[in-house]
């Protein structure tokens, strides 16, 4: 009672005189999304004479605002007064206006719950706790608007906000691109500014080792260390390289102040040390770790290693033991990240060590001794009082005691971890990996793959995901992933991170009702003067022109084009003209009857913006026509028959859902032209990528018919010499024919040497071309 009395008698006597009119805040544009929000017409003005005061223990959170305020205004606020403990009233000069950090777990309910309320004559932030007083800060750093030289302006409203997962986080790969501390910090601050409260630190992989461990000292001097790294895509042969020494480390004193900043903005910091797989790195350093002794190199390029830890060797887990007893002084956090993804098997089965490990142990193959070394590995963590994490490949061979699961290969990890009464993080590969591709016009930069644009990431929802609603209670919360094969500045870091960790953060944040992806697109858009004065290189393609093909017909295909921003105009041309301001406005679906190269540009407030869209459409005697499978697709590149024929070329990036991909079987289909005609080529497009395991068929072959039934040879093609897309052509003599059948012989499985040697290989086909 002392403390709500406390608050009322604050009420009362902080009031504003401004001596000169000032212009109202502006409307406001929150992300994530508060539980409720209720703006009026008042406004509160922040100027170097506004009192701060706070609750005992909230001193962190008023130095924290005052910084904010330096930062915005170079003008610094007047020394925080901090609230008497005993309830009783501060003494205020007349006329100060003031800023009140409050905690109360009376009028607030919740962890991290806080309520804001700015009036004329002061802000309030009452919060159930210190966590809760930050998230309340973050909210004014969006609200308030600079006016004039040191005065900040923030709009009347009422807030109340608590969040819908108690875990919401951000990743970093630091081990194929290092990041210096500052941008670390610029980081940490950005992932509170949203209300994200825990930083996964991926701090080594087979690319370098980026923490240092005193007691190992070759692990900063050998390991954090490559001597040259690839240039563009792994699939792109020759692999190139750039010739220079690449590395680094971050030392134990720059590791604290991380963890020191990140502690301030209430934010955890979960290291990642990668194990049993993923240590190319540090077998370089001390080869004894692994099976064959080596020598190792750390690696150059990008993917998986058959070089691991040895699992049966003691003086892996001595190793791995004195790390994580130095890596647990510098991180205080509950949770220690070990990994435990991608780990190849191979050297295990050929180690006498490792089979001799599998016999003393009873294990039954080496997916059990991936369980046991994460078993041992979880069981040294827990005695030192922390718990681990480890991405879905944990669950291989059975699940460590009290192990808390990542999952990213899909849900199925999730469920069955969730099934065994495990908590579950979801950070899915296709919805939240922000290496992926964003957009699909060819001017982005090389990127890992996929296709994960900001409105897939709003989309995604991780109880809808988990299905089955008696494991909700296990889902912790969800987290975005930034790996950095392909992130080698800060500006395409910042570029594939923002705006979709927004999108992950309101996911994370806001109730799930909340779900109007155009008005968070809105509330984007308003919030890029924030991000500019933050120097952060968002990408700005959330807007841009995209397109659909609506229906399909024999000789002919519906394309629709469409912008998030319903109020723009699309002006376009099919002749591949420029488009300009007196093209025409797309209002209805194009009907293309012929090959066309469409292209449209997009006008918002009457002014040109963004990228040229443009796509071409092949139609030839196939497009449209009926088609008929063997075997459907197996693969993650699948989807209906019709693929085949729509008249879109796939890409070589593989990422836009035109690829039909088969595993261990061949492709197989028929055409029906519908009536006999005259054709003189045939043709297909095949995708050879061998470091994505993607292989050109053996053979090629083209087939006639005339009742669907009897089949005669036409054409084979056998030679399939470039790298990336095979645009086969066969010119044909003469023949009249109804039914066509293409078959695409699989190459089956990768021989030795080769880049996953031993698993099958992919057959990708797209466009079959008849003319």
């Amino acid at each position: 009672m002392k403390k709500l009395l406390l608050v009322f008698i604050l009420t009362g006597v902080c009031n504003i005189t401004m001596s000169q009119r000032k212009e109202a805040a502006a409307k406001a544009a929150l992300i994530p999304l508060p539980v409720t929000a209720a703006y009026n017409t008042d406004s509160f003005f922040i100027t170097p004479h506004t009192q701060l005061l706070a609750d005992p223990g909230n001193e962190g959170a008023a130095a924290l605002l005052q910084g904010y305020f330096l930062e915005q205004t170079g003008k610094a606020l007047p020394s925080t007064v901090t609230l008497p403990a005993n309830g009783q009233a501060l003494p205020l000069k007349n006329g100060s206006n003031c800023i009140v950090l409050h905690t109360d777990t009376i009028l607030v309910k919740q962890p991290e719950e806080y309520l804001l309320h700015i009036t004329k004559e002061q802000v309030t932030i009452t919060a159930y706790d210190a966590t809760g007083i930050i998230h309340g800060i973050a909210t004014l750093r969006q609200l308030w608007q600079r006016k004039g030289v040191a005065t900040l302006a923030l709009p009347g409203a009422v807030i109340r906000d608590y969040p819908r997962f108690g875990y919401r986080g951000m990743h970093l790969d630091v081990s194929r691109h290092f990041f210096s501390v500052d941008f670390i910090k610029q980081f940490i601050d950005q992932l509170a500014l949203y209300k994200i409260n825990n930083f996964h630190w991926h701090l080594t992989d087979d690319q370098g080792w980026r923490i240092e461990i005193k007691k190992y000292p070759k692990l900063q001097s050998v390991a954090a260390w490559r001597n040259q790294t690839m240039i563009g895509h792994k699939k792109e042969l020759p692999h190139q390289f750039d010739g220079k020494k690449y590395g680094g480390f971050y030392t134990t004193e720059e590791v604290k102040a991380v963890v020191a900043y990140a502690a301030a903005r209430h934010i955890n910091v979960i290291p990642e040390i990668e194990m049993p797989g993923h240590a190319l790195a540090a077998l370089t350093a001390y080869p004894e770790l692994g099976c064959t002794k080596g020598p190792y190199k750390t690696a150059q390029f990008w993917g998986i290693f058959d070089d691991v830890f040895c699992a049966g060797n003691d003086s892996t887990f001595t190793f791995l033991q004195d790390v994580l007893d130095e890596v647990m002084v510098l991180f205080p956090s509950t949770y220690i990240h070990i990994g435990g993804d991608e780990c190849p098997k191979v050297r295990w089965a050929h180690c006498s060590a490792c089979q001799l490990r599998i016999k003393q142990e009873h294990l039954a193959d080496e997916h059990e001794l991936q369980s046991y070394f994460i078993r041992r590995i979880g069981k040294y963590i827990n005695s030192k009082g922390r718990k681990i994490i480890g991405w879905d490949e944990i669950l291989e061979g059975g699940l460590a005691p009290g192990a808390t699961v990542m999952s990213w290969r899909g849900v199925e990890g999730a469920v069955t971890a969730a099934k065994q009464q495990h908590h579950v993080i979801m950070t899915p590969e296709d919805e939240l990996y922000f290496d992926h591709y964003q957009s699909l016009y060819p001017e982005e930069k090389t990127a890992a793959g996929g296709y994960t644009p900001l409105e897939e990431v709003y989309d995604y929802d991780p109880l809808r995901a988990a299905g089955d609603t008696t494991l909700l209670p296990y889902i912790a919360g969800m987290q975005g992933q930034v790996w950095s094969e392909y992130l080698n500045t800060v500006q395409q870091a910042q570029y594939m991170i923002f705006p979709r960790m927004l999108a992950m953060a309101e996911r994370a944040w806001s109730q799930s009702s909340v779900r109007d992806y155009p008005d968070f697109c809105k509330r984007l858009k308003a919030q890029q003067p924030l991000l500019q004065q933050l120097h952060i290189n968002a990408a700005r393609n959330f807007e841009e022109i995209n397109y659909m093909a609506d229906s399909l017909a024999k000789g002919q295909l519906y394309i629709s084009l469409h912008s998030s921003d319903s109020t723009a105009i699309i002006r376009y041309t099919t002749d591949g003209s420029m488009p300009g301001a007196k093209s025409s406005i797309y209002k209805k679906p194009i009907l293309l009857t012929k090959s066309s190269t469409i292209k449209a540009v997009l006008y918002q407030a009457h002014q040109r913006t963004n990228r040229l869209f443009h796509q071409s459409f092949s139609i030839n005697k196939a497009t449209g026509a009926r088609i008929t499978l063997k075997q459907a697709s197996n693969t993650k590149y699948t989807g209906k028959a019709s693929l085949l024929v729509n008249g879109i070329a796939a890409s070589n990036r593989y990422n836009d859902q035109q690829w039909l991909g088969f595993s261990n079987r061949d492709l197989e289909a028929v055409i029906d032209l519908g009536s006999e005609q005259l054709i003189h080529q045939v043709g297909a497009n095949c995708l050879n990528y061998h470091w994505q395991k993607m292989w050109p068929p053996t053979a090629l072959e083209f087939e006639v018919s005339a009742d669907g039934v009897h089949f005669t040879p036409l054409a084979t093609a056998t030679s399939f010499p470039v790298n990336g897309i095979n645009e086969i052509r066969l010119p044909v003599k003469p023949v009249k024919t109804r039914y066509i059948k293409v078959l695409a012989r699989n190459k089956g499985v990768i021989p030795a040497g080769e880049y996953g040697a031993g698993g099958n290989s992919q057959l990708l086909v797209d466009e079959i071309n008849i003319d």
